[in-house]
């Protein structure tokens, strides 16, 4: 496969990814998370707080933000405490997508 057709591809499986962090609400419910330094995890009521959503939006934005593997959440009987995912492998994936950009780029010039 050329490098252009990886590339492509690249992008492709990264999609979800990328959609779930390049909106701002969901970036804003992300760096909320990320102050969670206790990583207790934190309640819905918290991340409508931080971002000024409704509960309906808030939900919505972390189920995008768990089908990109992004955020998890565990049960703690009716509660529910979300939290970032300690999972890299889309990190690792998007480090590798750059690098290739990288590359491309400089044999390119």
């Amino acid at each position: 496969m050329n490098k252009l057709n990886e590339l492509k591809e690249n992008f492709a499986k990264l999609s979800p990814f990328f959609v779930a962090l390049g909106d701002e609400k969901r970036q804003k419910i992300i760096l909320r998370l990320m102050e969670d330094r206790a990583c207790q995890g934190l309640q819905v009521p918290d991340l409508i707080e931080a971002s000024g959503l409704s509960r309906p939006a808030v939900s919505h934005h972390l189920k995008v933000l768990k089908n990109a593997n992004i955020v998890d959440y565990r049960r703690e009987g009716t509660k529910n405490f979300y939290y970032l995912t300690h999972e890299l492998g889309e990190i690792n994936k998007l480090k590798q997508l750059i690098e290739q950009i990288i590359d491309f780029t400089e044999k390119s010039e």
